[in-house]
């Protein structure tokens, strides 16, 4: 029996597989961005202020990495990405890294596990910073890559110390990050 010109009325088994994939992948991107905190928020020039002092401008860094780290990381991605435009070669390696921070770190929306240990989102960061340096750095575009690294920090703490903390709505897992205080011991607390 041959079935030519007829329209199948329900998918084939390999493409139902692939269609899942796709829709998960679909909500991973919006669960992924959807982490990062709002452009508006963090350009919001109201917020905009000199520190008091040097205490309070390193405080306000901290507080402000922690709690726009994901925005930060894009920025400075981002400045590499346009430092790279001229050299091909470091371009495709740092689309491929790309690729991987997306996966890794920006779409990831459960914790990574490895070897049974679950990995903390710093510790992701930090490697995945690190490996997207060194493979650049292969691709001989090392001062390129330097001066945007550069220019992304300056950038990053500029902000991070100008800006300031009061309208911040921190969760307690982004207040922990900062403090180092676990929300079970408060930070007047002592153990007798």
């Amino acid at each position: 029996m041959t079935n030519y010109g007829t329209i199948p009325t329900s998918p084939a088994p390999g493409a139902t597989k692939n269609l899942e994939y796709l829709s998960r992948a679909k909500e991973r991107i919006k669960a992924g961005i959807g982490t990062r905190r709002p452009w508006k928020l963090m350009l919001n020039l109201r917020a905009i202020r000199l520190p008091a002092n040097f205490g309070d401008a390193i405080a306000r860094v901290r507080t402000n990495v922690g709690y726009f780290r994901m925005n930060y990381a894009m920025v400075a991605l981002l400045i590499l990405f346009l430092s790279l435009l001229w050299h091909p070669i470091s371009l495709i390696v740092f689309l491929v890294m790309m690729a991987v921070w997306l996966f890794l770190y920006f779409l990831r929306d459960e914790p990574l596990v490895f070897f049974g240990h679950m990995i903390d989102d710093r510790v992701v960061l930090i490697v995945l910073a690190i490996l997207t340096v060194v493979f650049l750095v292969l691709t001989n575009a090392t001062v390129n890559i330097l001066v945007a690294l550069s220019i992304g920090a300056v950038v990053v703490v500029l902000h991070a110390a100008f800006r300031k903390t009061d309208d911040l709505a921190l969760d307690e897992e982004a207040a922990d990050l900062m403090t180092g205080v676990s929300p079970a011991a408060p930070a007047g607390s002592t153990s007798s």
